[in-house]
């Protein structure tokens, strides 16, 4: 087994201390599921989203990912199988220099109403390595069979 990147989380000083830490559902699980953790007003209702609607969901969490690495939040398949439930900007980036709380952006692409409870799993986490680019300007770019084709141009099939 490879040696695990360590992230270390921080609770939100309002946060709720029995919701667990981000955790895998298998052995052989990419992303850690995130779970709502609403302040104590908001523990019994959660949130509810209507057709189209959109949250920012709290996690009660604050992270330290390492550097040179990201933490890629994306949607649930069950949710968004099941509910219409995906991310609003999947993949969610929490870059390694951010120490706020983590919030997960949810929206509601279903026909019915859904709510989002206290504890409940909304999301996956994904720890990513980032490879930092240093953007030069070109007079000319190289020529490639595709050249500046965009959107389709490869086609439908």
């Amino acid at each position: 087994m490879t040696e695990r990147v360590r992230v270390l989380c921080q609770r939100a000083p309002w946060a709720d201390d029995a919701v667990d830490l981000p955790d895998y559902a298998s052995a052989g699980a990419a992303g850690a599921d995130l779970r709502a953790n609403f302040p104590p007003e908001r523990r019994d209702t959660g949130d509810t989203l209507g057709p189209m609607q959109r949250a920012l969901v709290p996690t009660g969490l604050r992270m330290a990912v390492p550097d040179g690495y990201e933490l890629q939040i994306r949607p649930r398949s069950g949710l968004a199988m099941k509910h219409g439930l995906t991310l609003v900007n999947a993949p969610g980036t929490v870059d390694a220099d951010y120490r706020g709380d983590v919030g997960v952006l949810m929206v509601n692409l279903g026909d019915t109403p859904v709510t989002i409870i206290h504890g409940m799993r909304i999301a996956q986490a994904v720890v990513a390595p980032v490879t930092r680019a240093a953007f030069l300007h070109a007079d000319a770019l190289d020529d490639t069979a595709r050249g500046a084709g965009g959107f389709g141009s490869t086609g439908t099939v």
